[in-house]
């Protein structure tokens, strides 16, 4: 598969057959991935806890906040909540390249994750300290993201933006969730 097939089949996904689990040598495969990505200065700071258990998916979910734009949606419904998640954490008081490298992981997380035929999204919006001690995460690294995966229970449609001041995402009354997305035109300056 090409690496624009598996961009443009990543999707922030929200809903998933929550029945469907994802294993823990899965998410290990994922790292294993992107422990390859470039880091600034060859640092490698970043850290991941896994987790796969369903009570331990229970645990995470009431701190994550899902979907800014959908102001009247508090995330998936029972059944339709992630399968795992992955905590990606950095050392405190990082250098500012360390966001960049959370970035690249994280992408390339998600991309792994399309091969395997499962969704994901990134939630910078986490009630960190309550996840920090719901799971004992060593006090020198703070959460940088976590990444929400799950076989996609869920419509995404892209289509280019008609406003250029409404870039909102939302659903339609079936649910399908639409995302505009700037035109190429727009995006490079001196197209």
């Amino acid at each position: 598969m090409m690496i624009s097939d598996l961009v443009y089949r990543n999707r922030s996904y929200r809903r998933f057959h929550e029945d469907k689990r994802i294993s823990r040598g899965q998410l290990i495969d994922l790292i294993r991935v992107a422990r390859y990505i470039p880091s600034a200065g060859n640092l490698q700071k970043l850290r991941y806890f896994l987790i796969d258990e369903q009570d331990k998916c229970n645990l995470i979910f009431p701190y994550l906040r899902w979907a800014s734009y959908l102001k009247n949606w508090n995330g998936p419904a029972s059944g339709e909540r992630p399968a795992a998640y992955i905590i990606i954490l950095v050392p405190v008081n990082s250098p500012k390249m360390v966001a960049i490298d959370t970035g690249i992981a994280a992408q390339t997380i998600l991309l792994s994750a399309v091969e395997y035929g499962f969704g994901g999204c990134m939630l910078a919006s986490v009630d960190k300290e309550q996840v920090q001690n719901a799971f004992a995460l060593p006090e020198e690294m703070e959460i940088a993201l976590v990444i929400a995966l799950g076989y996609p229970a869920e419509t995404i449609v892209v289509q280019d933006v008609s406003d250029p001041d409404k870039i909102e995402y939302w659903r339609d009354d079936k649910g399908i969730h639409n995302v505009p997305k700037r035109k190429i035109s727009e995006l490079i300056i001196n197209y």
